[in-house]
């Protein structure tokens, strides 16, 4: 009877150790994910399915979190909505498992309210929406940078502080999609240019695939704006509408958000790209900064044949960096591992060091990072011409 008493209390003891180590959670942790792998989004999707899965060995090999390892479960959604619905429902079903990834925007919009209410998993994903930043709604859902909104602030920003002509207030046209992708931002990029005194001189809509832009092309050479910001495109007509405002002679600079300042798009203008400035929140393959050489001391072991990775890739090694640190601050809380937890996490990362992934991030009045940088492409790469900027501060 002693022995199994003084048994008893060992295993007390170790538990209660466990705790205060935050170690005593089950192994290993599950991540899902729904990976628009193959369909439509599959230029962009292969490499984000790669940077997640990159980021959870990575972790792995650091020792995981607190000595645990982290397994990684996916499925091919082929960026179809209702196939994705059943992939997450499915991976929940099979595996249980506190963090999810989502293809797109459309997922995490359909599943939002279940998410909340029924699966209560932390929710990160291929999506940059100023609607499901949302703390108040969408607790458990974080977007992974800032949202498309807050990429408009950043541009605004740096135009204020970088007029065309001193003296003269700036002008900028929008030109977007007529889709939910395009028209996002637009009402709170109104409001800040107000706000910044930047007028907005025009804005130009098209279908998401539009052709001839010949009419909206005209409209900007009639309003001759300093700035021009695309939006909800992830390359055409983008480049019809860049050299068509050439040929007119316009010296309008065009400014881009996350989707377009890719290799992709640069080497689909080539020379004509030199010039075109945007918004990223994350370091390039080709930034000297730490975790760009980690990633870089990664891919010697892991993928040597391999010798650039876009910022898809990046975006999702960032989200993994995020699932992760939530993971060890919950374990240094020593509190079990559910995804009601780790929600309370995100808010709670405060002027985070990314090694200069993402500069020092913060969650502060949303779920989304409310920061990025302005880069400018020039032989075929995309150099910072900022800082951070920082709009929650």
């Amino acid at each position: 009877m002693k022995s199994r008493n003084a048994l008893w209390v060992i295993l007390v003891l170790g538990l209660t150790i466990g705790w205060m180590s935050g170690t005593v959670w089950a192994e290993p942790i599950k991540i899902g994910a729904c990976m628009p792998i193959t369909g439509p989004f599959s230029f962009a999707g292969k490499h984000i399915n790669q940077g997640l899965a990159d980021y959870i060995t990575y972790a792995n090999e650091q020792g995981g979190v607190n000595g645990q390892k982290i397994e990684y479960i996916f499925e091919d959604t082929g960026y179809d909505t209702k196939r994705a619905i059943a992939s997450f429902k499915k991976i929940i079903a099979q595996h249980n498992p506190q963090i999810m990834y989502g293809e797109s925007t459309g997922l995490a919009k359909a599943m939002s309210e279940e998410i909340t209410e029924r699966y209560k998993v932390l929710y990160g994903g291929c999506t940059f929406s100023d609607e499901l930043s949302d703390r108040s709604k969408h607790p458990y859902i974080f977007i992974s940078g800032p949202t498309y909104a807050q990429m408009f602030g950043v541009l605004l920003e740096y135009i204020a502080e970088n007029p065309k002509h001193k003296g003269k207030k700036p002008t900028v046209a929008f030109f977007y999609a007529d889709s939910a992708f395009g028209r996002d931002p637009i009402p709170y990029a109104r409001e800040k240019a107000k706000a910044l005194g930047i007028e907005v001189v025009a804005e130009e809509v098209t279908k998401s695939g539009a052709i001839d832009v010949t009419s909206q092309i005209l409209d900007l050479k009639r309003n001759n704006p300093d700035y021009c910001i695309f939006q909800g495109y992830v390359v055409p007509p983008m480049p019809d509408v860049i050299r068509g405002a050439r040929d007119y002679g316009l010296d309008t600079t065009f400014m881009g958000t996350f989707w377009s300042m890719s290799k992709m798009l640069l080497d689909k203008l080539g020379p004509d790209g030199d010039g075109f400035m945007g918004v990223c929140p994350f370091a390039y393959w080709y930034d000297d900064v730490p975790m760009i050489q980690e990633m870089k001391a990664f891919h010697k072991k892991h993928h040597p044949g391999v010798d650039y990775r876009p910022i898809y890739y990046t975006q999702a090694w960032f989200t993994g960096m995020i699932y992760v640190k939530a993971l060890k601050m919950l374990a240094e809380k020593g509190l079990p591992l559910t995804g009601e937890n780790l929600k309370d996490m995100i808010p709670r990362i405060q002027d985070w060091d990314t090694g200069g992934l993402a500069g020092k991030v913060s969650f502060r009045s949303t779920n989304a990072t409310a920061m990025g940088r302005v880069y400018k492409a020039q032989g075929g790469k995309f150099l910072p011409v900022s800082d951070w900027i920082y709009l929650e501060k």
